[in-house]
Formats: C-alpha cells, structure tokens, sequence
C-alpha cells in the first residue's frame, strides 16, 4: 500500500464536520424530489418504505464512504490508491468518480439558479395575482430565456466557489454552519406556518399515516423501488463528497455513529419538507403528485392563495437556496481536494479554473431550454438536464456505492478488517463485528444497489 500523509485541512470541530457532511445530504433531493415522489407513491406508506432502506441500504454505504476518506486522508482521487493492495486497479475508478462530481454540478447549478431567481421573484410579488396558467407561462418564460438561465447559473458557481476559496474552516466550514443553521430556522418556521393552515390535518394523514388502499395507481413493488432509490441517492454517495470530509475529521468518533447523525440530519429536512408542503396542497386544493413541477408552479400558486403568501413565498424559496447551495458548496470542495490533489495547484488559483471551467460545462444544461431546446438526447420530450440526471442518479451513484461497498469488504481491497478497524476507532456507536454483517456488506448490499441500477435503465 502507499504511505497516506495527512491532508492540510482539518474540520475545527465535530459540529463544523456534522453539518458541512449534512448539507452535502441535504439538497434538492430533500425538498423538491422527496415531497413530490411521496405524492406519486401514496404518501405515508412509502415515507415508511423509505425510512426502512435509509437505514439499511443509505446509512451502510455513508459509513463505508467516511471510513476510505479517513483511513486515506486523501479524497476520492487517491484515497483507492492509499487503500488497495500492490498491483489492484480500483483506483481506476477515481476518474469516473471525478466525472460524476462535475457531471452532477452541471445540472444542479442551473435549478440551484432558477431557485435563486424565485426567492427575488417571490419577495418582489412577480407571482403575485397570477392564475395557475400566469404561473405557469412565467416559469416557461424563465427558462426560455437563455440569459436569465446562464446569469444565475453563473452566480450559484462563482458564489459556490467563492466561499471554498476562503478555505476548509474559513470559507466551507463557516458558511455551511451559518447555511444550516438558518436552513433549520426557516424549514420549522415554514412547518409550523403549514400546520396551522385550515387543510393540515388532510395534508397530514396523507402525508404521514401509512394506507395500503393508495398502491391502486403504483403496485407495492414499485413503490418499494422508488423507496430504495430515493434513500440511495438522498445522501450524496458513490461520487467521494462524503469522503473528502471524511478524510478531514480526526478519530475521536466512530464513524458508524457519524454516519446515523448525518443520515438523521438529511431525514429530518426530508420530513419538514413534506409537512410544509402537503397542508399546503391539500389547504388550497393542490395536488401533492404534480412531480419536478412542484416547485416552480404549484407552490407559487399556493402562496398566491395563503394569506401573506409573499412573505411565506420568498421564506420558503429562501430555504429552498440555503438547501441548493449547501450542496453545492460540498460537492465544490470535493471537486477542489481532487483538482488540487492531482495538480498542486494553490487553492485561489484551482477555484478560479475550476468556476471558469463549471460555467462552460454546465452551459448545455442551462441553454437545453431555450437556444438548445431541440436537441433530446434521449429520445422526445427529453432535455439535456436529463440526460446529465441519467448518467448521474442511475449510473455513476449506484456504480460507485457498488465499488465502495465491495472495496471494504473484499479481499482484494481494502478488506472487512481494515474497514471495522477504522469504523470502529473512537467512540460512539460500534459498527458490528460479525459473520453476518460482513455478508450484508459484502453481498446483499450490492445486490440491493444493482437492482436500482437496472431499474434506472428499465425506466429510462
């Protein structure tokens, strides 16, 4: 095995780690796919469903992520190299892991923008006294329009990397503690807000209180898939951003326990994010299964009907920018640990290329809409956010929690021993040492995960 050095950065504290880990969690999968996939799939029954694979398919995967960063003290780009034995090539994947991280931003800055574009719209009273159709052509209006797309694209990379150029602790760690902290502030002033609205207690029972009648539109194995799906890609994994913070915490903790608290974290947002949303729908006659739309022209036309809508509009925008930058201001810093690992380069200067170089990339995407609206790489009606969404949430995530699972447990890697080694240093809750858990890791597991690979592609 290569010598591991220590990195240059460490997290100043364990709440520092906890929340910067938590907001690359937390993020548009939270609050804008997770309340609208609940809808489609009968509401509490599958929040329960997915609470179930959370535990034993997202939090396992989380831990082993923690456990190659820390061991490594390197990020995805040499943490395989520092691990394998002599000679074995799971390194090879740090290039696809690499990809994925670029890949994912170049989508997600271009929704993190419009976001950003309806917290101003909303505070101004844009929406204000439109019908449902006025909403509706004013989100068209947005992404047709090239500019508006590309500018505020381009603000969430610069404002992102601006921030990872402050440093670990100066720039991400500090920001994302204020980040998260209001982050929590605004989601249980919003949930409190919704539970007092005169539909709350339909919303709710909806929501929350498991109905087996519901599955007539979806059967219950499909619903059992979108749970497995929805806990695998909430949290960030396969892709090495829940590794580079691992690489960055000493080994006070183990790393089991860290991982609950992060998955915990992510869970509650989850969790706030449809309470604040199903009173709402359900107060003012919204369907909640209205899908990616539910964000951009839905909610904007609740709050067109709530009293003091504008404020509670622009609040929960507001909410919904904290959630988008959180995570793009981790996925950054994992991006930058790799740049910089594999080029030397100061870290001012590798922010400075590496926004340049997001903007460009992420260029197709954010003019997919409008100047490139007629190309549909998947066949029509298909975008290229689509497409970039494909290769991301059905190839690279599953892919890589794949290798990482079988990286700890093989022999051929890492190995088990190694992996309950370092899990397990510190203190807090112990990751089990048996037979059976072994087997879970090692075979179950990534049967688990490839079953939602091969779902990704019958569905796409």
């Amino acid at each position: 095995m290569t010598n591991s050095t220590e990195p240059q950065e460490k997290f100043s504290s364990r709440l520092g780690f906890i929340l910067t880990s938590a907001g690359c969690a937390i993020g548009l999968g939270n609050v804008w796919r997770f309340p609208y996939i609940t809808g489609k799939y009968g509401g509490g029954l599958f929040v329960v469903i997915y609470i179930l694979f959370l535990l034993i398919l997202g939090i396992p995967i989380v831990t082993a992520e923690l456990a190659v960063g820390r061991a490594s003290r390197k990020s995805v780009m040499r943490s395989f190299d520092v691990l394998e034995p002599e000679g074995k090539k799971w390194h090879v994947y740090k290039w696809v892991a690499m990809a994925g991280n670029y890949l994912l931003m170049m989508y997600y800055t271009t929704i993190a923008g419009w976001i950003l574009l309806y917290f101003f719209k909303t505070a101004k009273g844009d929406f204000t006294g439109l019908s449902s159709a006025g909403v509706a052509k004013a989100f068209a209006a947005t992404t047709a329009n090239p500019a508006v797309s590309v500018i505020f694209m381009a603000v969430m990379v610069a404002l992102g990397f601006a921030i990872c150029a402050g440093g670990l602790q100066g720039g991400v760690e500090r920001i994302s503690k204020i980040i998260m902290v209001a982050l929590f502030i605004l989601m249980v002033m919003l949930a409190v807000h919704a539970l007092r609205l005169p539909g709350a207690k339909a919303g709710m029972a909806f929501y929350l209180k498991p109905d087996p009648a519901k599955l007539t539109a979806h059967s219950l194995p499909e619903t059992i898939y979108a749970a497995m799906g929805q806990s695998l890609f909430t949290l960030g994994v396969g892709i090495g951003s829940m590794g580079i913070f691992g690489a960055y915490i000493d080994k006070k903790k183990r790393l089991f326990g860290e991982g609950v608290t992060i998955a915990v974290l992510d869970t509650i947002i989850a969790i706030l994010a449809g309470v604040v949303i199903f009173p709402a729908c359900f107060s003012y006659g919204v369907r909640p299964t209205s899908g990616p739309p539910l964000i951009f022209i839905t909610l904007p036309n609740v709050f067109n009907h709530m009293p003091q809508g504008r404020f509670w509009g622009a609040a929960f925008f507001l909410f919904m920018t904290f959630a988008a930058l959180s995570t793009v201001i981790a996925v950054f810093q994992n991006i930058i640990a790799n740049f910089r690992e594999v080029t030397g380069m100061p870290l001012k200067k590798s922010c400075g290329i590496n926004a340049v170089l997001l903007i460009l990339l992420s260029l197709p995407c954010a003019l997919g809409f409008n100047l490139l609206s007629g190309v549909h790489p998947m066949g029509a009606g298909s975008t290229i956010l689509d497409l970039e969404d494909f290769l991301v949430s059905s190839n690279i995530v599953p892919l890589g929690s794949i290798i990482y699972v079988l990286f700890i447990t093989s022999r051929a890697g890492w190995g088990f021993d190694g992996f309950l080694s370092e899990v397990n240093t510190g203190e807090g809750l112990r990751f089990p040492e048996n037979k059976a858990s072994r087997f879970y890791m090692g075979v179950i597991l990534p049967i688990l995960i490839a079953v939602i690979m091969i779902g990704g592609y019958l569905g796409s």
